[in-house]
């Protein structure tokens, strides 16, 4: 009997049942088995294991299934959006179950394989014993390695920005455009709180603040942000901790995009999306005024697609600001460009096309 190492970056349990499969294993086959529980080891070609897990995709998603009676239409928005969480969890666990093996130096050891060695090492770290993975989660190592090696243009930097595996990348570009061209409080110190990728630290340094400190508490993410702005020449400029929100002392600005829905994520890359209870909302803004110099700003970077979807609503929001002791200096507002805000057939479209991001200015109140 072989035995190797279960990677998940996600934390999901090795499978119970697993069999070998290879180019003679029809898709239908496939995702019957998958459906049940039971991983498919793959033996044969790479790529045919990548058209296998497309074919498996296109089963998740209702293709080639006999016609079924018309599904209830969510009652709320509410509960679309659990719906949709629900069907995109159980699509994961599905797709997941497409297996491959990797050798103790991350090679791929299946016939037209790619080499995997530099987006594995990125994500898991140094080499050493055998293993096995997903084929989804390995693809995603692979788009995760080129992101990184291409870079994501930013239009309010001017320049890329490189999201490392597991870092969020600034794909929603409006929300950079509302820190771009807000009036600065004080172009002396700035404090961004969870900075991810390092692009608002950038933003606001390329905008003249002479000294930013960011901070995080994810270590893959500061290791990325380090990247960033060593390749930005901005290291002279930011500052990065590893604490939770907010660094001692205080500053004129503080500025925070927290996660901006309130929901559990399904995935470790999901935390800059998903935010349970608003926990690091909440713990912003319970703490800006104690971090915050008089006559300074607070920027809330948030999103109302969570209020569109039933899941938070204004006045709530409203009160957890009013509880701060501080006020809404004022409201800059944009609408997203993505293409789901217009993709009429997203289960969603109906809070992505009513959505509008925001940044919140906060001070305290003239005496």
């Amino acid at each position: 009997m072989r035995e190797a190492r279960w990677r998940s970056e996600n934390h999901a349990p090795p499978p119970k049942r697993v069999v070998i499969a290879d180019d003679t294993m029809p898709a239908d086959k496939a995702f019957s088995l998958a459906s049940e529980g039971t991983a498919l080891l793959w033996r044969g070609d790479f790529q045919n294991a990548r058209q296998l897990l497309n074919a498996m995709a296109r089963r998740a998603a209702g293709a080639g299934r006999k016609p079924r009676k018309a599904k209830t239409v969510p009652s709320s928005p509410i509960e679309a959006f659990h719906l949709h969480r629900q069907a995109q969890s159980q699509r994961a666990r599905t797709l997941g179950m497409l297996l491959v093996p990797l050798d103790p130096d991350y090679t791929v050891p299946l016939r037209r394989s790619p080499d995997v060695r530099a987006a594995c090492e990125e994500a898991y770290g140094s080499v050493g014993e055998a293993s096995v993975v997903s084929l989804r989660e390995l693809l995603g190592l692979i788009g995760a390695h080129e992101w990184r090696k291409k870079g994501v243009q930013v239009a309010a930097l001017g320049a890329c920005i490189h999201p490392h595996y597991g870092v969020f990348s600034p794909v929603r570009g409006e929300y950079l455009q509302l820190v771009a061209q807000a009036p600065l409080p004080s172009t002396a110190l700035a404090f961004d709180i969870g900075t991810g990728t390092g692009v608002i630290a950038a933003v606001l340094a390329k905008r003249g603040v002479r000294r930013v400190v960011a901070t995080d508490t994810d270590p893959r993410a500061l290791a990325c942000a380090v990247d960033n702005i060593d390749r930005l020449g901005l290291s002279g400029q930011i500052e990065l901790q590893l604490v939770n929100l907010f660094p001692e002392g205080k500053a004129p600005l503080i500025v925070c995009n927290p996660p901006w829905v309130p929901a559990r994520p399904n995935a470790a890359i999901e935390r800059a999306v998903y935010d349970p209870d608003s926990a690091m909302l909440k713990g912003f803004l319970s703490g800006l005024a104690a971090h915050l110099e008089p006559g300074g700003e607070g920027w809330l970077i948030l999103s109302d697609l969570a209020e569109h979807l039933g899941l938070r609503d204004r006045d709530q929001l409203l009160a957890w600001i009013d509880d701060t002791g501080l006020k809404v200096l004022a409201r800059h507002d944009i609408r997203p460009v993505h293409p789901k805000a217009v993709d009429d057939n997203d289960p969603l479209h109906a809070a992505r096309s009513a959505e509008v991001t925001s940044l919140w200015r906060l001070g305290q109140h003239a005496t």
